[in-house]
């Protein structure tokens, strides 16, 4: 039988060698005239097709669902279920592979692998993928428990001993920190910087007690949660070391140290290093060679198989930090302790990969008279920012733009006529602001905002579904498939963006608007519309999956777009998709289309 089976396309790359010879001595080739029924509904499926030549359409009554090309496989669920629940026409002339259903069942039965990637969803497809012998080597050690880090022993003092005795301890045991025990807050830590304080405090140190200084409640982690998530911590909480906690069946106790050097040279790669040059830059110049590094830090942790949702905290983080630190340099002290700088969109869902156009804006505290130069100094932080490589946004959607900024009664007012008299870039703006997230200066200012604007949008359901017909409006039928696997006329970039992450985004904006859902970013409010009832809890997992698969197809394409010296759009290439891509894309853009039906039904969005 055929030799050139192609075991590279999913799912039989993950065959085992004897699986393979399974599949070549089984392996037949059908032949299609275009047009031709290769499948009817309600029929029972006898095989399993893999197009070489030509391409096969999946339809349910007018609508194109998906199309198939060569190395895809169909129809994989019909064959596990004994039923075909949708009809597959050739497109073209097709020639194909067919796999007896005795032998696909057989291939289930020894390999489960290859039966989540054939007829499972995505979210098991994924999880199938991640757990395949060959991926072990490419999955980031952030993936790693941490107690699979280096943890250094944990040294305990009473809150009574004195601070030149703990420093003889410091000395005989090597370490820089240790726990204190007896206070009235529960467990504390004296590091070795906090011995600074103890120095300037002025008091004998051989008569004054760790337990006045020690820093609490200390940060904490499990010994079994990943490495990757203590990080984020670290970063969030800007401490250099986290105490490692037992899993509480263990009892719950101390089993060490993690410090933040240890866990980054597990890791191997240099956010710590980032975050180092961001606190500790003098001048804006350093904190451009800071910000150069991000971009290729992102590309290291790609490479390695990091969580896109981890990846995209991460930069969340550390561009806060940045900006943060950005802001002080250019602003007077006053005005930034009188003020809110807040990012928006992407950066301010924590869903932002890749450096793109600025989207801030800047509140002013009521009462408070801001400095005359007070245009200078946002458009040279504006000019800041494009030097760190995010370019100005093309709406002008930056505080540099006078209709980004304001006093919290000022845009209390303006975001409320977005809301209620929506015309023209309204409706864009509210929801560009309801990503918002504060980034230095009085968060509290932005909460404000936001607080009155929810109040208002529940109360009104036929504003919240003209909000959210928004996410329909690149719908374009069965065409996108077509385009996407050549039978179409335009097929050299394909918009993710359009076709799947901007439909989950706004969906999910709308419905955490008509909730009072507070939270910004989507897997956040998911959650809360899953907890709450307004979502169901597996279509809410298999929409974060969906997300985070596109922005990593989304990611991969920006990156060669890096390497190549080219525009970063994103756009994703057809031809550069690999089987596995592909059928992982159509699960993922189906999960998209039941969403979009919900939010018809939901919000009545037909009545519009």
């Amino acid at each position: 039988m055929p030799n050139a089976f192609n075991f590279a396309a999913s799912p039989f790359d993950c065959l085992s060698l004897d699986e393979q010879r399974l599949v070549q001595d089984s392996v037949d080739i059908a032949y299609f005239p275009e047009g031709a029924v290769v499948l009817e509904v309600g029929a029972v499926p006898t095989h399993l097709f893999i197009p070489i030549k030509g391409y096969v359409t999946q339809t349910e009554g007018d609508e194109v669902l998906a199309t198939y090309g060569p190395d895809d496989s169909f129809d994989g669920r019909g064959l596990v279920a004994g039923r075909v629940s949708s009809r597959f026409v050739a497109a073209q002339e097709v020639v194909a592979y067919q796999l007896a259903r005795a032998t696909v069942k057989e291939l289930i039965a020894r390999n489960t692998t290859f039966g989540a990637l054939l007829f499972s969803d995505i979210g098991h497809k994924l999880s199938a993928l991640a757990q395949r012998p060959d991926q072990h080597e490419r999955q980031s050690l952030t993936l790693a428990r941490v107690d699979a880090a280096y943890l250094r022993p944990a040294h305990t003092v009473d809150a009574g001993c004195d601070i030149v005795s703990v420093v003889r301890l410091f000395q005989a045991q090597r370490t820089t920190s240790v726990l204190v025990t007896g206070l009235a807050g529960g467990l504390g830590i004296f590091t070795n910087t906090t011995l600074q304080r103890a120095i300037l405090d002025g008091r004998p140190l051989d008569r004054l007690a760790v337990g006045e200084l020690a820093s609490r409640p200390v940060v904490t982690v499990r010994a079994s949660d990943q490495l990757g998530d203590a990080m984020a911590l670290l970063l969030r909480e800007r401490v250099h070391r986290v105490v490692v906690l037992d899993d509480e069946e263990k009892g719950g106790g101390v089993r060490g140290i993690l410090e933040a050097l240890d866990l980054f040279s597990f890791l191997a790669n240099h956010s710590h290093l980032i975050t180092v040059q961001i606190e500790q830059a003098q001048d804006l110049q350093a904190l451009a060679q800071a910000a150069a590094q991000i971009t290729r830090l992102i590309a290291a942790l790609h490479r390695g198989g990091t969580r896109i949702g981890l990846m995209a905290k991460l930069v969340q983080q550390l561009n806060a930090r940045l900006f943060e630190r950005a802001w002080g340099m250019v602003a007077p002290a006053e005005l930034v302790a009188h003020s809110c700088l807040f990012v928006m969109g992407s950066e301010g869902r924590g869903e932002q990969l890749l450096k793109t156009d600025q989207d801030n804006g800047l509140l002013l505290r009521d009462g408070y008279t801001a400095p005359h130069e007070l245009d200078a100094i946002c458009q040279r932080f504006s000019d800041v920012l494009e030097r760190f490589g995010y370019p100005e946004c093309p709406g002008r959607i930056m505080l540099s733009n006078p209709e980004w900024r304001g006093t919290a009664s000022e845009f209390t007012r303006r975001v409320r006529q977005w809301l209620l008299l929506p015309e023209g870039d309204s409706l864009m703006n509210l929801a560009i602001f309801l990503d918002a997230h504060a980034v230095a200066g009085d968060a509290a200012l932005l909460a404000g905002v936001r607080r009155g604007l929810m109040a208002l949008a529940t109360d009104n359901d036929a504003l919240v579904a003209r909000f959210a017909a928004a996410a329909l409006q690149f719908d374009n039928g069965g065409g996108w498939w077509n385009r996407l696997l050549g039978l179409g006329d335009d097929v050299r970039q394909i918009s993710l963006k359009k076709a799947g992450i901007f439909p989950i985004v706004h969906g999910v904006r709308s419905l955490a608007l008509a909730r009072r859902v507070t939270a910004t970013g989507t897997a956040e409010r998911v959650a809360a519309l899953a907890a709450d009832g307004t979502l169901d809890a597996r279509l809410g997992e298999e929409l974060v999956e969906s997300l985070h698969f596109l922005m990593g197809l989304r990611l991969k394409a920006g990156l060669a777009e890096v390497d190549t010296g080219r525009a970063v759009t994103g756009n994703v290439d057809p031809q550069r998709l690999s089987s596995l891509e592909r059928d992982l894309l159509k699960d993922a853009l189906t999960v998209v289309k039941r969403f979009k039906a919900l939010l018809h039904q939901r919000l009545r969005l037909d009545a519009l």
